[in-house]
């Protein structure tokens, strides 16, 4: 990316706030980068975010997660949310998969709705880091509730709890999935659990096992996760995952939980924004300390590079 002056930062964010699309998609790549020009742009939107329901969607590949996202566009839509989608899958359906095949049906689906994919750059919890300023951008630029779709990433799709208000684990009545979900440490993250492609045999099965592997841990405190039966491919099942999604978001409102899950997406947000800045800044200082022979013979083992390492780390 070309240098970034403050009058583009204005310009764009003049965009953002009249909801162009260029400018929005052009304040997303910028704040998604490593620019110090995000920061600027998102202080300027800041005042006009942070007002928008989060849904995040995640599973393993092949639950159906792009689909079901596809089925719930409409449904939210007619709620009166203005809706954004933020894909992070390289990919994603979205941007030219199997789901376009019916483009007139898609492409009416979608009118009015932004969809973003973002690159997950190697992130292993399924999320990218550019995905809370993204959502601010679509905050600054009128839109109201915000889908997050993760990379699908099998078993390590948890930072998703960490940017969504309320979270969908979507998983198929595959044999071994619920033991599987258990394992990974997902089960726990979801607020309303889908078991999709429910046509196939077990889905009844699987349900329960899912409710017995929840009540595993005690009897749930609060809120007590729905499990809705769903065929995506056909809608089946997704007016009642609405239902469950709008009931998640008030109960929330109503009891406090709001307000703490948002602190932890503020932290993780600017815990996540420190991270790039470290990471740069670890980049230079391997650079500074050791020059290309030198790591040449940390390699060949004639140079010990940790006492450099502690003398940097103690300022000396």
């Amino acid at each position: 990316m070309t240098a970034v002056t403050t009058e583009f930062v204005d310009e764009l964010a003049r965009g953002v706030r009249l909801g162009e699309v260029r400018a929005i998609a052009r304040a997303i790549t910028l704040v998604e980068s490593r620019e110090p020009a995000r920061l600027e742009l998102l202080a300027r939107l800041y005042a006009h975010t942070g007002k928008a329901f989060k849904v995040g969607l995640t599973g393993a590949p092949g639950a159906g997660k792009s689909t079901l996202t596809y089925q719930l566009l409409p449904r939210l839509k007619a709620r009166g949310y203005r809706v954004g989608v933020l894909a992070v899958d390289p990919t994603s359906p979205f941007s030219g998969g199997a789901i376009l095949g019916d483009r007139i049906r898609f492409d009416e689906a979608l009118e009015g709705v932004y969809i973003r994919s973002l690159a997950s750059r190697g992130s292993i919890g399924g999320l990218s880091r550019g995905v809370p300023p993204a959502v601010r951008v679509l905050e600054a630029a009128g839109y109201d509730l915000v889908v997050i779709e993760t990379v699908g990433a099998g078993q390590l799709q948890v930072d998703v709890r960490f940017v969504a208000d309320t979270v969908v684990l979507t998983l198929v009545p595959e044999a071994g999935d619920v033991v599987q979900a258990m394992k990974a440490g997902i089960i726990e993250i979801a607020d309303v659990y889908v078991v999709n492609k429910a046509d196939r045999e077990g889905a009844t099965r699987m349900r329960l096992d899912l409710r017995n592997a929840l009540e595993l841990g005690g009897k749930p405190k609060g809120w007590n996760p729905p499990i809705v039966l769903t065929e995506a491919l056909y809608g089946k099942g997704v007016d009642e995952l609405v239902e469950f999604i709008e009931e998640h978001k008030q109960y929330q409102q109503q009891t406090g939980a709001w307000r703490t899950r948002r602190l932890q997406q503020v932290e993780w947000e600017l815990q996540s924004m420190v991270h790039d800045a470290l990471e740069q800044q670890a980049h230079s200082v391997v650079q500074s300390l050791f020059s290309e022979s030198a790591r040449a013979r940390v390699l060949d083992g004639v140079e010990n590079p940790y006492p450099a390492l502690q003398a940097w780390l103690a300022g000396e």
